[in-house]
């Protein structure tokens, strides 16, 4: 698997703009990326050092639409955090 398959998109919401603060940045990754896989793709695409990484697989939750019920897709998710006073110029807009 390619390092840039692995990370599919960053996840951004109010709750991981607080975590970008204390140097946690959170990624959409592949289902089957390991953690080692997540860890050495966001050092190589950015040029950081991570410390550590939680994945977790986030379950698809139930929708309605006109009487057909439904799931949205169930998806994995990494938390990296990064050694201090490192941080992922993409996410900082630079």
């Amino acid at each position: 698997m390619q390092y840039e398959d692995i990370l599919i998109e960053p996840v951004l919401s109010e709750k991981t703009n607080e975590m970008r603060e204390n140097g946690k940045f959170v990624f959409r990754v592949d289902p089957r990326a390991t953690k080692t896989q997540v860890m050495e793709a966001v050092r190589r695409l950015f040029q950081v050092h991570p410390v550590s990484c939680t994945v977790m697989n986030v379950k698809g939750k139930p929708k309605r639409l006109r009487n057909r019920a439904g799931y949205t897709p169930s998806w994995k998710k990494a938390t990296v955090r990064l050694a201090a006073g490192e941080t992922i110029k993409a996410f900082e807009g630079a």
